[in-house]
């Protein structure tokens, strides 16, 4: 009997599917940096599913783990179970992140840009 091995292509996919589908149900209900979050920490997860995909099997339970937390925000219940925020997520990807020795893809929080300042001119001062 010949056992097969389980391809790595697999795993993959199925993790990257999952992220995708997440941060399509999230462009529903999030605008702005919350939004602009979600799509780096899935910009992040993807690329390190792909760059752990031949590694251990700890780095690759590692990247799963985080995108499990990303994709699984469960629903509140009451005080004992808030819903996971987006900057939850990012904490665990960021850990992940420097586990994997990898500090390129630290996910920093978007921030909102400040109104630009008016323009005001001043009348030329006589010295």
């Amino acid at each position: 009997m010949t056992v097969e091995g389980r391809g790595s292509g697999s795993g993959s996919d199925v993790l990257i599917r999952k992220v995708d589908s997440h941060l399509t149900a999230l462009r529903a209900g999030l605008h702005g940096p919350e939004l602009a979050l979600a799509e780096e920490l899935a910009r992040c997860l993807r690329e390190l599913v792909v760059a752990t995909a031949h590694s251990s099997a700890a780095d690759r339970g590692l990247v799963r783990a985080a995108v499990h937390y990303f994709v699984l925000r469960r629903e509140s219940r009451g005080k004992h179970l808030p819903v996971r925020s987006l900057a939850a997520a990012q904490r665990v990807v960021n850990k992940a992140v420097r586990q994997l020795g990898r500090p390129d893809l630290l996910v920093e929080t978007p921030r909102e840009r400040p109104a630009p300042e008016p323009t005001t001119t001043l009348p030329a001062r006589r010295v």
